[in-house]
């Protein structure tokens, strides 16, 4: 069982504030509320938090990932699950400078949920995770970067 899609929003900011924020993975816990901890476990030579392990609270249970990032600044960030509770996890953020100090984030994320997690999480449950794994992301960008201007 697989939840997957993308969303975006336009974020009043400059497009080297809003990726400040989207690559500080140990400070999403203050602008994603469902992530509980983010613990930075290495770094690149440019100080990028290429590892990290995440606890997610996915309503039915808190899961535990490891992923690596990968960084194209200030365009692009890119995650894959090295290891954790789900089968597997695979995302990004792509970001778009408009002019005018405005950026467009866009948010995509597929998560295999794996055999286990799939025979719970179904039915109406699957859509309130797709809302906050992916669909709520770029609102919740945007609030958090517009709100610390």
């Amino acid at each position: 069982m697989a939840i997957e899609g993308s969303a975006s929003a336009e974020i009043e900011a400059p497009i080297g504030e809003v990726y400040a924020v989207a690559a500080d993975v140990e400070g999403s816990p203050r602008w994603q509320p469902e992530i509980k901890a983010a613990e930075c476990l290495d770094r690149d030579a440019d100080g990028n938090q290429v590892l990290v392990h995440t606890e997610t609270d996915a309503k039915v249970r808190r899961l535990g990932s490891t992923l690596r990032f990968s960084y194209e600044e200030p365009s692009r960030i890119a995650w894959e699950q090295q290891e954790g509770d789900l089968k597997s996890v695979e995302g990004s953020w792509e970001l778009e400078d408009l002019g005018d100090g405005r950026t467009r984030a866009t948010y995509s994320m597929t998560v295999d949920l794996g055999r286990m997690l799939g025979t719970v999480i179904r039915g109406p449950l699957v859509g309130v995770l797709r809302g906050q794994l992916v669909e709520s992301m770029p609102g919740k960008l945007k609030d958090f970067v517009e709100s610390s201007k």
